[in-house]
């Protein structure tokens, strides 16, 4: 199951992370093409403010480097932009195609195909190592809790696409990316910015927005 990770602020490269925002818009886009979802205005208006405001609060000292991106890696970032929204909103009409069918179930096809290639990249690259010393080789308790992690945070993210939408997902996951900036200030003292504070701001507003659009589509 494919879900984006939430990093702390800073710990992308300044670019990639003001880029990673664009799969905001993206994703709502392709929402209303492949699914045929209605959002309205207000909506829409909170899709972009909540773009905007996760890149607010990355703004920091290297933030100028994005204006010096050649053109080569804005067209790069709008196919990582595209791909990663078709991705989420493609995954959410296949769960949803058979509503019926346990999400463990349709989790387990849908990633069967990651755990052949992982395979096939062990087997070419690690074959030597892993008949020698064995597979689990080097793994620690903080290994294992990052491999529970993800795997609970893959099955939580199919409950969203199977019981709400891939729009949950997108203010979920932008959320929990400022949650991760607060609880690192704490675990590794992370500095809170003056852009942070403007960006976490506007999210909040942008989550207001689209459950007041939300509401009067609904009517």
């Amino acid at each position: 199951m494919a879900y984006r990770i939430g990093f702390p602020f800073g710990v992308q490269t300044q670019p990639f992370a003001t880029f990673a925002n664009l799969n905001i818009i993206s994703t709502g886009i392709l929402y209303r093409i492949i699914l045929k979802k209605k959002l309205s205005e207000i909506q829409w208006a909170a899709f972009i403010l909540l773009c905007a405001g996760c890149t607010t609060a990355q703004l920091n000292s290297n933030s100028d480097q994005v204006l010096q991106t050649p053109i080569q890696g804005w067209l790069m970032a709008i196919v990582m932009t595209l791909l990663s929204g078709f991705a989420g909103v493609y995954t959410e009409a296949i769960i949803k195609k058979r509503p019926s069918r346990n999400i463990n179930v349709q989790n387990f096809w849908l990633y069967i195909f990651g755990m052949v290639f992982n395979l096939i990249a062990i087997c070419v690259q690690d074959y030597d190592e892993v008949m020698s010393k064995g597979f689990f080789n080097g793994y620690s308790f903080i290994t294992v809790c990052m491999i529970l992690n993800h795997a609970l945070s893959g099955i939580a993210i199919s409950m969203v696409m199977k019981y709400a939408d891939n729009i949950v997902k997108v203010y979920s996951t932008s959320v929990a990316m400022l949650l991760t900036a607060i609880v690192s200030v704490f675990l590794f003292r992370f500095h809170l910015s003056l852009a942070f504070f403007l960006g976490s701001t506007v999210v909040s507003v942008s989550v207001y927005l689209h459950s007041i659009g939300k509401l009067q589509l609904q009517k």
